[in-house]
Order: C-alpha cells, then structure tokens, then sequence
C-alpha cells in the first residue's frame, strides 16, 4: 500500500489510513490511541442528529474530541435533510472540520427507521442530504454499503449522485446491508467506484493484516483504506502497515487505552464499558475464553490489569 497524503476538500491529511466509526467503540480514548499509533483521520461514534435536535446528553457526550486529531471528523446519521443540515451548523459540531454521513449501517433501529444503510434504497433522498449538510459549510464525506442486498451495487449510483451534490470524499464498504460485517468484500465494485470518481475513494472492508491492505489497495485502485474491526483487535495494525518501526507491544497499548479511557470516566463504569473492547483485545490469545469470563466478572480496573498481565499478547 502507498502511504500519502490526500486532499478533502480545503484539508490534507498526513496519511491515507483512517479509523472507521464504529458505534461503542471509537471514543475519544480509543481514536487517540490510534492517532498515537499512526491513524491519519479518525471518526467518532456516529451520532444522531435528531439526538443533537433534541438535547439528548448522550449523545452529546460522544463528541468529545482528542488534542492530537489534526482534523476533527463527526459521523452523523438521520435521514431529514432540514435536521441534518441544522446539526451541521449546531455549536455541538462547531469544532469539527469533517462531517460524514453514515449511509452503511446495518442494524435494525437504524435501518427500520430509514437511516444509516436504508438510504441506499433511497437515492434522492440520499443526495438531497448531502446537498443540504454541503450548504453547511462543513467539508462532507459518505460512508456506504455496495447495496441493501447482494448483487444490489447501488452505491456505484450512489457514489456519482453524492460526488455531485458536493461530497468531498466516498468511503465504501464493499460489504451489502444483508452481510454485516461478514462475506466477501466486492473489490470489483470499489474498483468501478474509484475509476469514475473524481474526489477521493476509500476502501473499507475485511482488513485485518498488512498483507490484507496491500490487497484491498491492488485489487480496488482506492486512495486510501479505512479501518474498523481489524484496529478493534489489535491497533497496532496501524504501525504495521504505515512501516513505523515501533518497539511498543500490544500489551502497553491496551493498557494505554485503560488509562486514557479513566481520565474519561469513572473506575466502577470503566470496568464495564471495557468488556466488549477487551474481548476484542484477548481473542486469540492462549487462556483467552477463561480470561473473559475473569474480566467480565471483575469489578476493579486493577482485577482487569492483573488478568491481562497473565496473558502472552506475543
């Protein structure tokens, strides 16, 4: 994979590796400890404008940005164009210089309400967003699917009509709505959606080696590549494929991450909020069922360090 830099819109990024949004994951202790680690654009949790309308704290509480993000980016989701484009102007998002529109999620609350992956059956509507967050002022980005179902391919439509209604970079999980995070990623369909583009493509999608990289960059002509579940495992993977000669270990960055994550919040939440994200760390790893079990039992951050200190992260 060639390293660069890419222009979006009146910003240039210092690498084109980016940590996808992934929703109860990318706070702002995790997106900093990939930044440390090499990411060139992290995104925040995606977050709901009718959230930010209505006042609600959590959401709010998601937009916390880290000192070393360079270039702030939210990901917001809704499908009312007026509300959208009122997010985009709000104080909460004053502070971000990017915002992408999630056009990929999956899951049912959010499909079921026409949002997220459901605008890909929806292509006006799907541009008219666009259209209006872009009067903003804020620089606009979309993240999608290939499609609602297999074979679908909506998004090489899609990509052309938010390119035209002012989006300044596509990402495109080259994954449908139907296989979630799992199933061959369509590289062919990247690859038609980078060669008709004329503001930058990245590819998201089944990533989790150098190798990997490197494959998905060949196989799809795209700028850049977006990580997401393969940075859930190990962040590490940023170093790697950026060639940066780090001699820190993946033990001392998952407990970077603990203590960063506790200047955030208090221990009794951290124990628990940590769970789902050290299942992600341990997996793989020799004793790593019966750790789980200990860390989902722990009710102490110094419990959880002494169960990861049992373990050989290699």
């Amino acid at each position: 994979m060639e390293i660069k830099s890419l222009k979006i819109g009146r910003l240039t990024t210092d690498n084109n590796l980016f940590l996808a949004p992934l929703a109860g994951f990318t706070d702002r202790a995790f997106r900093q400890v990939c930044i440390e680690l090499g990411a060139g654009v992290t995104f925040t949790e995606m977050v709901s404008a009718k959230g930010l309308k209505y006042n609600n704290q959590a959401t709010r509480d998601l937009l916390k940005i880290s000192t070393l993000e360079k270039i702030p980016a939210v990901q917001l989701f809704g499908s009312d164009p007026e509300i959208m484009r009122s997010a985009c102007e709000s104080y909460d998002l004053e502070k971000f210089d990017i915002v992408d529109i999630n056009m990929g999620c999956p899951v049912p609350k959010v499909f079921n309400n026409g949002e997220g992956s459901a605008l890909l059956n929806n292509l006006d509507l799907a541009e008219k967003i666009v259209s209006e967050c872009v009067k903003s002022g804020k620089i606009i980005t979309v993240k999608m699917r290939s499609g609602v179902e297999k074979g679908q391919n909506t998004a090489i439509e899609l990509a052309k009509r938010v390119e035209d209604a002012g989006a300044s970079l596509i990402t495109v999980h080259g994954r449908c709505r139907d296989d979630y995070y799992s199933g061959e990623v369509d590289y062919n369909l990247i690859k038609t959606i980078k060669q008709n583009a004329k503001i930058p493509v990245i590819a998201n999608g089944g990533v989790f080696t150098k190798k990997d990289a490197d494959n998905l960059i060949e196989k799809t002509g795209a700028d850049g590549i977006m990580l997401a579940r393969g940075a859930l495992f190990n962040p590490l993977l940023f170093s790697k494929i950026l060639n940066i000669n780090s001699e820190i270990d993946k033990k001392t960055v998952v407990f970077r991450h603990i203590d960063l994550l506790l200047q955030e919040i208090d221990e009794e939440f951290a124990v628990r909020y940590l769970r789902k994200q050290l299942a992600y760390y341990v997996a793989g790893l020799k004793n790593s069922k019966q750790a789980k079990l200990r860390i989902f039992s722990a009710t102490k951050i110094s419990e959880v360090k002494e169960i990861l200190n049992e373990l050989d992260f290699g």
